[in-house]
């Protein structure tokens, strides 16, 4: 197995996102302790945006392909994307969406006749699919009946990746960050337990099917 593990927080070690996505990466090593792990930390903004070249790379299917700047390293983080069998994002809410960090990201992977293709009915994925967890920290609260902002970054998200051929999305979040000590403090436990029940449900699925 091969795991993917990005991280968009600029908090870096100290971000609820980052440790809600390293744990979902314990529990993935727990059962694949051979698995292959590549860690990348974005959210210092060392990521570029895209440039030039990969502007008029992207600008027509005769446009041939550059090899070179954002168009060199979106050959490199696409190719981590497709090795992977399982990828983790640990990524803040920001301004009710995602980080410009895992926009840049986005930007990058998403990318025409590489692994999307365009048809008559829109856009259709390149990747095969396979499983994406997503670790969602944010200030407010975004979900359930105490939800009071709005959630634009699940929805992006599950249409975006999408688009490349990736729709087994799993969210999971730690909400309220903003609040007292306290409420953190119930917020993970209450994503700790999400994870748990998840996993345990997965292990129960998969000793039923070998018994079948």
């Amino acid at each position: 197995m091969n795991i993917l593990h990005l991280t968009f927080s600029a908090r870096g070690e100290s971000s609820e996102s980052r440790r809600l996505s390293r744990k979902i990466v314990e529990i993935l090593l727990q059962t694949n302790p051979k698995a292959e792990l590549i860690v990348r930390r974005l959210g210092d903004g060392a990521l570029p945006h895209l440039d030039a070249d990969y502007a008029f790379m992207q600008h027509s299917n005769d446009a041939g392909a550059y090899g070179k700047g954002s168009s060199a390293v979106s050959d490199q983080l696409i190719a981590e994307l497709e090795r992977a069998d399982v990828v983790v994002i640990g990524t803040p809410m920001h301004n009710l969406s995602v980080p410009s960090s895992l926009k840049a990201w986005i930007d990058h992977v998403v990318r025409a006749r590489r692994t999307f293709s365009m048809g008559t009915s829109g856009k259709k994925g390149m990747l095969h699919d396979r499983p994406v967890y997503v670790a969602v920290a944010s200030g407010g609260r975004f979900s359930g009946t105490n939800a009071h902002q709005p959630d634009f970054l699940t929805p992006y998200l599950k249409a975006v990746l999408a688009s490349i051929g990736l729709n087994n999305l799993l969210f999971f979040s730690v909400e309220g960050t903003g609040a007292r000590a306290e409420s953190v403090e119930l917020a993970r436990r209450v994503a700790d337990q999400a994870l748990t029940s998840h996993f345990n449900s997965l292990e129960l699925q998969h000793a039923s099917e070998n018994l079948d």
